[in-house]
Formats: structure tokens, sequence, C-alpha cells
């Protein structure tokens, strides 16, 4: 016999086995998913954990979604429609613009992917606020493109003086988060108008705005109505939050058509799902329903952060509790971070930490929201 066989390594083989993957992935963060309220319960002896990490709406499906889930899935043997044709027309109906404009994807933040993957070449450049969504710099790493990260303001806010400078002849996508997760901070129609006015007319800015729904501020705009007319702007919308399919994974964009048609070119085939398009389709039909969730939502919003303002005094080197204006609150605790969320979970509260930085607490039931402000309450005396 002649040749190598499976047990003659070749010479690369030598030093140890071979690398499958790539060597810069190693200093990438995982995305941290919220840690399950059932294992905590089991782990603590507890009847039940209450999980307030991932920033779920909590008042279950919307009227109508579970039956047409339901239905949907008796056809799972066949494909669902890869155009998602009824689901982008329901879409513009609902917000007012042409079908062409529109895509979908698994979640906003599957889109926010695909613009990078639309736009970026290696060694293209992203630019975002820091500390912004944790999935920023996952996706632009494993698109190729260099991030960009622009430190917050003290107010834990995007600066977008700062984010402006950023931009180079590389830069090919600007990531705003509005409401920033996870701060909860916004961006007024002044700033934001000033921002855009100074970025290049060839630079993608993508307006994530997955908790649009939860915005009272009425200086925040709604980009849609805003900027959507603007040949470099667009739009990110999801249905996980305030729409309650977070376990269907949708989300919608808005763009000028060529950038629609060309996210639909890198998307994954049939990604937005046969059961996906049927709850969304039946979610869209409630939104009257959805008005009065976020309204509760938003007054707990509203009542939890007055009581940490309170009760748990932030660390002064962060300052206090911001404003928020989505469905979660952002206790800038910095190095008390950690062992806060740890002490939460000690007590059957799942809360969200970032290291050195702060703790996301994501706007629950009344009664859940009171069960942590009891647990802060617990920590601030001992502390």
């Amino acid at each position: 016999m002649t040749g190598p066989t499976s047990s003659t390594p070749g010479p690369e083989r030598r030093a140890g086995a071979p690398r499958l993957t790539r060597a810069d992935l190693d200093a990438l963060p995982n995305y941290v998913p919220g840690r399950s309220p059932a294992d905590l319960a089991r782990e603590l002896g507890l009847p039940e954990a209450i999980k307030l990490a991932s920033n779920e709406v909590p008042y279950g499906p919307l009227p109508g979604v579970v039956e047409a889930v339901a239905e949907a899935v008796a056809g799972v043997h066949r494909y669902p429609d890869m155009g998602v044709l009824a689901l982008r027309a329901a879409l513009a109906e609902r917000y007012g613009v042409a079908a062409d404009r529109i895509a979908t994807g698994c979640g906003s933040v599957a889109l926010a992917e695909h613009l990078v993957r639309a736009t970026c070449l290696p060694g293209d450049e992203v630019v975002y606020s820091w500390r912004s969504f944790e999935a920023y710099p996952i996706i632009a790493a494993t698109s190729g493109a260099t991030s960009v990260r622009v430190p917050n303001t003290a107010g834990h806010g995007h600066d977008l003086t700062a984010m402006a400078a950023a931009v180079t002849d590389r830069t090919r996508l600007i990531l705003v988060c509005n409401p920033n997760n996870p701060t909860g901070t916004s961006l007024r129609r002044a700033e934001l108008d000033r921002f855009l006015a100074a970025v290049p007319d060839d630079v993608l800015v993508v307006l994530d705005e997955a908790y649009r729904e939860f915005v009272t501020d009425p200086e925040v705009p709604d980009g849609l109505a805003a900027y959507g007319d603007r040949p470099n702007v667009v739009v990110l919308r999801t249905l996980s939050k305030a729409w309650g399919l977070a376990g269907l994974r949708i989300g919608f964009l808005v763009g000028q058509p060529e950038v629609a048609a060309a996210v639909r070119k890198v998307v994954t085939p049939f990604s937005t799902s046969l059961a996906a398009q049927a709850g969304a389709l039946a979610a869209l039909a409630q939104a009257d329903e959805v008005h009065r969730r976020c309204a509760l939502v938003i007054a707990e919003r509203d009542r939890v952060t007055e009581a940490l303002r309170k009760r748990l005094p932030a660390d002064p080197a962060g300052g206090g509790v911001p404003e928020s204006q989505a469905n979660f609150v952002w206790l800038p605790l910095r190095d008390r971070s950690v062992p806060f969320a740890q002490d939460c979970e000690a007590r059957g509260i799942i809360v969200r930490p970032f290291a050195g930085e702060g703790v996301r607490v994501t706007i629950g039931t009344p009664a859940e929201n009171d069960a942590f402000l009891a647990v802060a309450d617990q920590l601030t005396n001992q502390s």
C-alpha cells in the first residue's frame, strides 16, 4: 500500500492535534442565557424560583397564538413559506411600509448578524456602544469584521459624539441600541438627528429597537417614523419581547428595498419557521392586548425603579439607577454586581449580572417584583 494512512500522521500533526476552529474565537465571550428557574428551584429545595434575567414579558402567550401554532404544527412535515409573504404583508400593513422593505429572521439578533454579513468583508469595522447588547461583539467577530467599541457615557448611555468620531473609511455599519440593552437608557430625537447628519451616507446605521413598545418618553423617536426614509438607516424590531414570542424567535427589519433584498439573500433558508410565522400572524392581531400588557410592565418598571433608588444605592462610581425605557432596570453595582446576583440566586431570584459593571433586572409580575425588592432589602440591610 502506498500513500498516507490514518495511522501515519503528516508532519503538521507532530506537535499535536490540528486546530479545527478559529483561534481568535477563544477571546470571544459566550452569549449567556438566563438560568432555568426550575433547575434553581430544585437545587435550593424551593417550590419555585423567579427568573428576572431574560427580558421576557411574564403574562403568557397572547390570545390565539397557541391555537395558531398548534394548527401550524400539523404541517411540520412541509417547509414553511421561505418568502414569509403573509407575515411580511401583515407587518407592512401594521407599520405602514412596503413589504419589499421587510426581512424576517430568527429574532432581531439574527437579522443584525445578517446585516453585518451583507455589509462587511474581513477587516471592515462595526461601531457600537459598550456596554450594549452582548451579542454585538460575537456578531462582528464571527463575520470577520472588526469591533470598534465606544465607551458609554457616565449616565450609561450611548456617546453619539464619540461614536461619530470613531467612524473611519473602514466603517461599514453602526449599531445603535435604543433603548439600550442592558442599561435601559435611551437616545432622544435631537441627538439622533445630529448623529445621523454626521455619519457618511455610505455607512449603514442600524437602529436596534427591540424594546420600542415600552418607550414612554415622547422625545425618544420611533425609528421607523423618524428615519425610515433615510437610505442608510435600517430599523430592527422583534416579536420576542412585548409580543410574547420569545420561544418562537421571530424578528424583522425595515430598510430600503435593496438592503432588505440583500439580507434575504444571506439569511439561513427557511429560518423563519412554520410555527413562528403562524404565531406572529396571530400575535399581530392582538395589538390592543399588547398595549395593555405593556402598560402593566411600564407601571411596574416605574415602581421598581423608584423603590430601588431608595433601597439599593448603587456604587458611587457608577451613579444611581438610570431611567429605563425598556422592560428592565439597570443597577450599576460595578464590583458588587456578581456577588449581588449570586446572593439573589441563593434566595431564588435569577437576575443578570455583567461582571464589574452592573446587574440587569427584568420587570416581572407585581408579585415577582415584590419578591425581588424584598431580597434587595435583605441584601441592603446586610451591607
